[in-house]
């Protein structure tokens, strides 16, 4: 059994691990380890406390796939629901004929199912807002100009992400994030679609993103590292191959190419990338008393 996560993912690994040796499914480790993270208030990248649009209003995404079935859930831009990851699974498990719902649909679904609403605004988040839109002439310019005024490069990236490989070799994946800080209401990234920032498969691996969603949107950056995978690459491989076609994708110059991943492959085989540098990773696997922390290694585009 194994758990890899994103650096913040480590507040929710333990819970993971201990379904895992309970016997339980990869499915139910990612999604429960997910949701701690989504309750931690300091992290202003997931869930409650995250930071939110340009009008103030915290838009939450996320996705859960399981490898056996490729069968996923996710939800995009829901406001108002503390644990996506959650009304994500409910979508795999009650609308398997539906794979993503968005915004008012997907809080209709939320309430439906007796999830329970909140309010995902904190305190530190809101001071953090009111001191981005409280900068002179901002009130006055349209949503287009405010959400490019607001753009702060340090603030694309942070989303947690998990894998879970569990005893009966099955692999499953999550990702959640309240996206990139201050956007445009109902920009979405990567986090809930799958093939883009988040793909699992039990033939092969999986691999989740972190970072720019866009440029995982573009380059199909999850599902194309499982099929490099597929042909035989190892993870770093892999990882090498498809983050070096982001060298490929034109950015405007104040944006800079952020992207980290983890992968796993279906023998148990690791790893954490990034195009940033000093960035790391965690993981965990059943013989190990806590979860332990390495260095993503940087990849650097040619």
């Amino acid at each position: 059994m194994l758990v890899v996560a994103s650096e913040n993912g480590k507040v929710g690994i333990g819970a993971a691990i201990e379904i895992l040796r309970a016997g339980g499914s990869a499915l139910d480790a990612v999604e429960a380890a997910t949701r701690e993270v989504e309750r931690n208030e300091h992290d202003h990248s997931v869930g409650v406390g995250g930071y939110p649009n340009i009008l103030g209003e915290v838009e939450l995404d996320a996705s859960i796939m399981e490898g056996a079935t490729r069968q996923a859930g996710a939800v995009a831009a829901i406001r108002g629901f503390p644990h996506p990851i959650s009304v994500a699974r409910a979508i795999l498990d009650k609308l398997p004929h539906h794979v993503l719902l968005a915004g008012e649909g997907a809080a209709q679904f939320a309430a439906e199912h007796g999830f329970e609403p909140m309010t995902l605004l904190t305190p530190e988040a809101e001071a953090a807002w009111r001191r981005v839109t409280q900068r002179p002439g901002f009130a006055g310019a349209s949503l287009t100009v405010q959400a490019r005024m607001a753009q702060d490069p340090e603030k694309t990236v942070g989303t947690v992400d998990f894998l879970a490989l569990d005893d009966h070799g099955h692999i499953a994946s999550a990702v959640s994030t309240s996206g990139w800080a201050f956007k445009y209401p109902g920009r979405v990234g990567d986090s809930p679609i799958i093939g883009a920032g988040n793909y699992c498969d039990d033939r092969y691996g999986a691999c989740a993103c972190t970072g720019l969603g866009e440029l995982s949107i573009r380059a199909s950056l999850a599902r194309m590292t499982v099929a490099a995978l597929a042909r035989g690459l190892s993870v770093s491989e892999a990882c090498h191959e498809t983050m070096a076609d982001l060298a490929l994708l034109p950015l405007p110059a104040t944006i800079p190419p952020a992207m980290s991943m983890v992968a796993i492959d279906r023998h148990g085989n690791h790893g954490g990338f990034t195009l940033a540098e000093g960035l790391k990773y965690v993981w965990q696997d059943g013989t190990m008393a806590e979860a332990a922390t390495e260095e993503r290694t940087q990849i650097l585009l040619g």
